[in-house]
Formats: C-alpha cells, structure tokens, sequence
C-alpha cells in the first residue's frame, strides 16, 4: 500500500519513527480483499524499554507546564488532524476494513474532538481552597506519570486519541499499543501530535500481541493502564496491574438491551436498532444486540426492520456509496459465522442475512434472528458482528429484569413516546452509557463507560480527568502546633 498517510516504521518513540526488525512480523490484512497491505514488527524488549524510558524521561518537564501551554498543543494536533481528515479516514478504511462513509464522519473527527475538548480543559485543571477557621487546606491536582494504552481493532484512531488527550492535558506521558490487527492509525496520531509541537517521548506507539501489552502493563515506570477490550482480556491486565497497585481505567464489551416499548416511533427504532448493532458491521462495544420489542408490535416491527436492512450496500470500502464493510479479519468473521450456526441450531427465526457475502475479503450480512430466548447462546455472549437478537416482552417489571440479567453493563437504550417511562426505565437499567429514543452517540463531553464486568472508570467529559490525575491535599496551620508532650 503506498498512501501520503502510511506510517514508515513500526513503532514511534522519542518523536520519531523507529523500526526494529527483530521483532515478531505482524502482516496487516485489508479486510476487504484479504491482501497483506504492510507488515509491522512486535517490539523486542529493547523497544519497550527505549519507549517507557523516553515516556518517563520527557514526563516531568511537560507536567510543569501549564494546562493552557499543553492545551495550545493539543488544540493545534485536533486542527491538523481534521485538515488531515481524507487520508487518515482512508488509511482508517485500510486498517479495519470500515467503509469510507462512515470513517469520514466518525473516527479522525472523533479523535479531533477529544483533543480539542480536553485542550480546551487542560487549562482548568485546579485544585480548591478548604477553609478550616483560622487554617486552610488546598488541593492540587497532579499527573500520575507515565501511562499506558491498549488499543482495540474497532477505532484505532478513535481510541488513541481519546486515551492521548486527557492523559496529556493532565500532565502525563503515554506508551500506546494499538491492536496488532489494527497497527497503523496510532502512529499518524503520535507523527501529528509531534509535528504540533508535543515533546518528544510524551506519546509513544509500539507494536504487538498479549506479551508486549504484559510488558508494559507489569513495568514498575508505569503508573496507569487504561485498556479497551473484551472482558476476558481486561480481567487479565486489570489483575497485572492491581498486583503493582496501578492506576485502571477498563473499557471493555457488553451484550446491551434496547427496548422498543408499543408506544414508539417504529422508524425511529428501526433506526436505532440499525445503528446498534450494523454500525461498523456490528464491531462496538456499546452495541444494543438485544432488542426488547413489545409482541404487540414485533411483527410490523421485524417487517419494516427487513425492508430497511435492504439498504445495505456491502463492496468496496473506499467507495463512498458502500454503507456496510467486513469483518476486520478471518479470525472475527468465522467467529461471528459460528455464532450465527448456534442462533440456527437454538431455533431462533432467521429473518435476514445468516451468512458469509460472496465478494473478496470478509463479509457477512446484516442477520437478523426473532423469537430469540434469553438463555440462547446469541442472546447471552457478545458476538461483535452484525447480528442481532430480537427478543420479545410483555410489560415494563418483566423487561428490565430480562435486560438486567447479564454479567454486562456497558450501554442500555429505551424506545418510548412516553417521556417519564423513558427516564424511569433507563433510571432502573444497571448500564453505564444509555440512550432515550436514540443509540450509540458518544460525544466526547459526554462519559463514556460501563457497570459490572463492562469496564471500571469513565472515557471523555470532566470524569477522565479524575482518571488521569491524583489529588494532593495540603493543611497549613497558622498558629501553633500543639502536642500532648
């Protein structure tokens, strides 16, 4: 692949490109063809230490700063980044596969508002006064030091950003690994940031699978680990870190309910239950993959459902009419077509899709299963692919008890004309990130985080900041310090 936007080495460390072909090779697979389009190398041990090591060294100098000097940087890296916007979504569409429509609008823009949003905060970051009578106390508010991220396959440009920028505005530095599936993205972040004035070594991006990212998470110069991905993996590193007493932050999956009450906008929930769960090819975490409709409307519900999903148009990615991609890779996509078999297996009723698509690279179509029971395997795990389970309810107790009983608590979404239902129901689901009468919006000032095994700690808004920062609290005694002796 040659693209003004491709990387020219593995790895960025110190402010520049590094390349060490001693580590293990990692082909990069466009998802549409099946095509190696470029290889990267895992880090060796020296790689991991040349990045923590220039992380830790620039760290102090930059938390010295002030928040409206680091802003500045940042502000100008989101700047450049939409002037940028066509070639990173293109190299985006290489990466993961996601269509051009789609990676215009939501994945370099997204990256850009979270620099922005956090820039624009960085110089806000104070403490407070405690008045104690005749004493005081004040707070500052400080970085934690050197931190690290783990990238997933879905956004990787998305997500180095929204880990970058309130790490960053707080004072830190960061190691980044991107997911092995996904390696390029990072590294156009970490060249733009630098070009906009970030010191070298404050953002770094190395290469490579579970071992480099147990590296890096178990390395004593770390101070905090904020990882997105699954929950078996975010088990894993959360107890590496916590063994260290490290600072988490854990983005992980989910199996999301949106309930579709009689009273709603059957378009408007059409819509939602598209965007949740065929967005990205059904590739994110906070996807509604259980749809709650009330049986008195399931059947206009599923029909318009069907029609609609006829709008699909699966091809070419860099095509801008193609609305639907492929799997990221071989692997996801035989896991998802194995998910779609035990859907049929279990009974459930395949109302469209329920296949692999006949064109070069890794697709399948928009599935759609009815009458799916709670106890089903396709409405128990997370599938990550386009595949959705429409369950059917009665009343509104009944509902929240079914969507509620999961180990997942990521994201949760209501369907209603009724506004005091709406509110009610969300108020009752035990999810991190809900929706009324839409879905998947994730604004940077909003949060951004899931309950239960879904994850610990929150994304975007004023809450990362609390993530990326420690409070030191300081008592100034006016008078005399007295003692029993």
């Amino acid at each position: 692949m040659t693209h003004p936007a491709q990387p020219t080495a593995s790895h960025f460390i110190n402010g520049q490109y590094v390349e060490d072909t001693n580590g293990t090779p990692i082909p990069v697979i466009y998802a549409a063809t099946g095509e190696t389009i470029a290889t990267v190398y895992a880090a060796t041990p020296a790689i991991v230490d040349q990045a923590l090591a220039s992380a830790k060294a620039a760290q102090k100098a930059w938390a010295k700063m002030t928040g409206t000097e680091r802003g500045r940087i940042l502000r100008r890296a989101a700047d450049m980044i939409r002037d940028r916007n066509q070639e990173l979504s293109v190299l985006e569409t290489y990466d993961t596969g996601k269509p051009l429509q789609e990676t215009l609008v939501a994945d370099a823009t997204s990256g850009a508002d979270a620099l922005e949003y956090f820039g624009g905060l960085a110089g806000s970051l104070t403490g407070e006064h405690i008045p104690m009578g005749d004493d005081w106390v004040y707070t500052i508010r400080e970085a934690l030091g050197v931190c690290v991220g783990i990238g997933a396959w879905n956004y990787p440009t998305q997500i180095a950003c929204w880990k970058a920028a309130p790490a960053l505005a707080c004072g830190n530095s960061m190691v980044f690994k991107p997911s092995e599936t996904t390696p390029l993205c990072a590294l156009k972040v970490a060249e733009i940031l630098v070009e906009a004035g970030l010191p070298a070594g404050l953002y770094n991006v190395i290469q490579g699978m579970g071992e480099v990212g147990g590296a890096l998470v178990t390395d004593p110069r770390v101070d905090k680990v904020s990882l997105t991905g699954s929950v078996p993996t975010g088990k894993k590193v959360y107890a590496a870190a916590a063994a260290e007493m490290k600072h988490v932050t854990m983005e992980l999956g989910g199996k999301s309910p949106m309930i579709v009450f009689e009273d709603a906008d059957i378009d408007n929930a059409v819509g939602g239950a598209i965007n949740g769960n065929f967005y990205s090819s059904g590739q994110v975490c906070s996807n509604g993959t259980r749809v709650f409709v009330h049986s008195s409307i399931k059947e206009k519900f599923l029909a318009r459902l069907a029609e609609r999903v006829q709008g699909a148009v699966l091809g070419d990615p860099q095509d801008e009419a193609t609305n639907f991609g492929p799997m990221v890779s071989e692997n996801q996509m035989n896991i998802v077509l194995g998910y779609i078999e035990k859907g049929k297996a279990e009974g459930a009723r395949l109302i469209c899709g329920g296949d692999r698509v006949d064109l070069p690279g890794y697709f399948i179509a928009p599935t759609v299963f009815a009458d799916v029971k709670d106890d089903m395997v396709i409405a128990r795990e997370e599938i990550f692919g386009p595949v959705m389970a429409v369950l059917d309810f009665e009343d509104e107790d009944e509902v929240i008890a079914r969507a509620n009983d999961t180990e997942f608590g990521l994201s949760a979404g209501v369907f209603t004309k009724d506004l005091s239902r709406g509110h009610r129901v969300i108020s009752a689901l035990e999810a991190g990130s809900c929706f009324i009468n839409s879905y998947n919006d994730a604004p940077v000032e909003a949060p951004f985080g899931g309950v239960k095994a879904s994850g610990v700690g929150r994304e975007n808004s004023k809450e990362a900041l609390n993530h990326y920062s420690q409070v030191k609290s300081v008592y100034v005694r006016m008078g005399d310090c007295e003692a029993a002796f």
